[in-house]
């Protein structure tokens, strides 16, 4: 029978944790700094998940290393931690926070600061000097709760933290300080490193040789993480990660494009840069000659930047109005409330998430051609890709002829889209177009907008403090253009196939379960099912989501997430919940700030993800729905197979030995 200590011990070596860091022999300080720096980012990649709400291994210790990265600047900077809270940002979003904050009141550090591109900002504020009211930059992770009319905001910091943060670069940049208060301020800068050509970073590496199928198979093998065991009830197992929408893992010859790059000249990461936006142009078929690539923070960052846009360039002659969908994230939602001058209207959609394009057609029309609505003109249509929570992929072709025929602009939340699925801006007469990198394997804290030139109203100035905003993340934008050949070389054709095979097998598994039900497109024989991506929400009668979640992750090492994603009006749409409940829900949030809507379960394949993956998610959730014989807090049980299971309260505590165990190593004094 393998015990407790035995399955702690498989954890701790699968995880590196009984290693030893040191520097190498004889080398400088220095080049002992990059390696300790790398080892820890390397640490935490094993462990990578989107932060805040996941349910698994992953996503709770990239949560613990994300929050402890601001007590780590609160102790460089010597700031009491009970009276200042630290918010992680851009160059650009601590510029405008700054405005709103009296001198005095707050401290900066930057990673330019100390000799590293990681375009990562930590101002650390005086609680009683942050602003109250709307953030300044809305979007995912901004709020508590949303309606269609009203929000609840989120508490300080995520307030302020707008979009999936750059998780991994926050979690290198607080290693750097640690390292720097060792070694001294001057570690990292100046670095003695081997010039590296943009070509060889972005395009070579050792799977090179390889393409389609076998690529696809080899670069699994490659995946960081894919040896760390996790606790489960039946002891150490390698994690499934099922969360992608949130946030993609990523995969070594991506991460070597990151490391490789922060410490090379500025002339070849402006070269790199250069590279990567024709990467992008050529993969999303918008030649520059006629777009313009701006890479930002995320997808959150990019759709508040064409919502400034849109608020510089005033139309006195109408009264503009901007047009969106149920479907939307509260990235594609938020920042359009905010637009001066303008108003917002949305667009319905069926049970299975697709939009009414004759609707949509008779509303430009009614708005756009005939008037009905006086000096009201839609102005700009802004649609997602791919819904993160029902997985549909709408007709963008289609929707971007019917928008340009009534003289409005297209703009697409192309994150959940980009991954999965071929994507031509000029074909489909696309304006603008948002993706973030930690969508498709590059978790490195960047992001795009792509726009046709001359969209965008922005002066002189405002344009190269955006511009150079972005581009102070060169590692990440090197990460994605590696992400993104590698793709290329897989083929996006494949990648459906391959991902429609294993939706079509969950999909047939789960309904197979007796008390779960599946929102949205659930027959894989049915034509919406051609349009779909590999996201599946759920629910199981009797069974709170957050226990569901847990026991996934405590059952099978699988990590998926529950709540509302980010899209509360969707889900409360596809729960059927009704405007009295809306509000009882709003009085609630009120009274206990700590309440959280508890909404749908949801599954999320990649490309790292296999039938074994699927297999184990069907069996786990057959356990989970079979009527319990015992506690499952009592005594170590027996599985039919002989595996030994822990009760839950064995595996919770692993778990926080686990958690705390990764976070010891990514921050250890070397």
């Amino acid at each position: 029978m393998e015990t407790v200590k035995s399955t702690k011990k498989k954890i701790l070596e699968a995880t590196g944790s009984e290693q030893v860091v040191k520097g190498a022999s004889g080398k400088n300080d220095q080049v002992d700094a990059y390696s300790a720096l790398e080892r820890a980012v390397q640490l935490a990649l094993n462990t990578y998940a989107n932060v805040h709400r996941g349910s698994g291994h992953n996503s709770m210790v990239s949560t613990h290393l994300y929050e402890k990265a601001r007590v780590i600047v609160l102790e460089y900077l010597a700031l009491n931690k009970k009276k200042y809270v630290v918010i992680f940002c851009t160059r650009k979003s601590q510029a405008v926070i700054k405005t709103q904050l009296a001198p005095g009141s707050y401290k900066s550090i930057s990673s330019e600061d100390i000799g590293l591109s990681l375009g990562v900002w930590a101002l650390a504020v005086n609680k009683k000097a942050l602003p109250h009211g709307a953030p300044l930059f809305s979007g995912g992770g901004t709020t508590k709760l949303v309606s269609k009319d009203w929000v609840i905001w989120a508490d300080v910091p995520e307030k302020f933290e707008a979009g999936t943060p750059a998780i991994i670069n926050v979690i290198a940049f607080a290693k750097a300080l640690s390292l720097i208060q060792q070694k001294g301020k001057d570690i990292f800068l100046n670095p003695h490193t081997d010039k590296l050509p943009a070509a060889e970073i972005l395009y070579q590496d050792q799977l090179e040789s390889y393409s389609g199928k076998e690529l696809l198979h080899e670069l699994r093998q490659t995946l960081i993480g894919h040896d760390v065991l996790v606790p489960t009830m039946e002891g150490a197992r390698p994690f499934i990660n099922l969360d992608n929408s949130a946030s993609t893992p990523t995969f070594t010859p991506v991460w070597n494009a990151f490391r490789q790059t922060w410490c090379q000249s500025t002339h070849v990461k402006q070269e790199i840069i250069q590279e990567v936006k024709s990467i992008c142009a050529n993969m999303l078929g918008a030649p520059l000659s006629d777009y313009e690539v701006i890479f930002t923070s995320n997808t959150t960052e990019a759709i508040n930047l064409v919502a400034e846009s849109l608020g510089h360039d005033s139309k006195v002659d109408i009264e503009p109005v901007v047009l969106n969908t149920l479907l939307e994230h509260s990235s594609n939602d938020l920042p359009w409330r905010m637009v001066p001058g303008h108003s917002l209207i949305r667009l319905s959609v069926d049970s299975e998430g697709f939009l009414d394009l004759n609707e949509l057609e008779t509303m430009l029309s009614d708005y756009n051609q005939k008037g009905l609505h006086g000096k009201k003109r839609i102005r700009l249509v802004a649609v997602s890709g791919a819904s993160n929570v029902l997985g549909i992929c709408n007709n963008l072709e289609e929707t971007g002829r019917i928008v340009h025929q009534f003289g409005a602009q297209l703009l697409v939340d192309a994150a959940q889209l980009i991954a999965h699925r071929k994507v031509d801006m000029e074909k489909c007469g696309i304006d603008y177009l948002v993706f973030s990198a930690h969508k498709v394997y590059a978790p490195f804290g960047t992001g795009a907008l792509v726009a046709g030139k001359g969209l965008l109203h922005f002066s002189t100035e405002e344009l190269e403090l955006i511009q150079l905003s972005g581009e102070e993340n060169a590692g990440g934008i090197a990460a994605l253009g590696k992400a993104l050949v590698l793709l290329q070389r897989i083929g996006m054709d494949l990648i459906r196939e391959e991902e429609q095979a294993l939706t079509r097998k969950a999909l047939r598994g789960m309904e197979q379960i007796t008390g779960l039900e599946i929102y949205g497109t659930k027959n894989p024989d049915s034509p919406g099912f051609n349009h779909k991506v590999g996201v599946i929400v759920f629910n199981i009668k009797n069974k709170m989501p957050n226990h569901v979640a847990k026991q996934l992750a405590l059952r099978g090492g699988i990590g998926v997430r529950y709540g509302c994603h980010c899209a509360h009006i969707m889900v409360k749409h596809i729960l059927h919940i009704t405007p009295f409940l809306e509000q009882f829900q709003r009085l609630i949030q009120t009274l206990f700030p700590k309440f959280r809507f508890l909404g749908v379960i949801r599954v999320s394949l990649g490309i790292e993800n296999t039938e074994e993956d699927v297999d184990t998610l069907i069996q786990v959730l057959e356990q989970i729905t079979e009527k319990p014989r015992k506690s499952t807090d009592q005594l170590v049980e027996t599985a039919s197979k002989g595996t030994p299971i822990l009760s839950l309260k064995e595996v919770q505590q692993q778990v926080n030995n686990f958690i705390n165990e990764v976070a010891l190593k990514v921050y250890s004094s070397s």
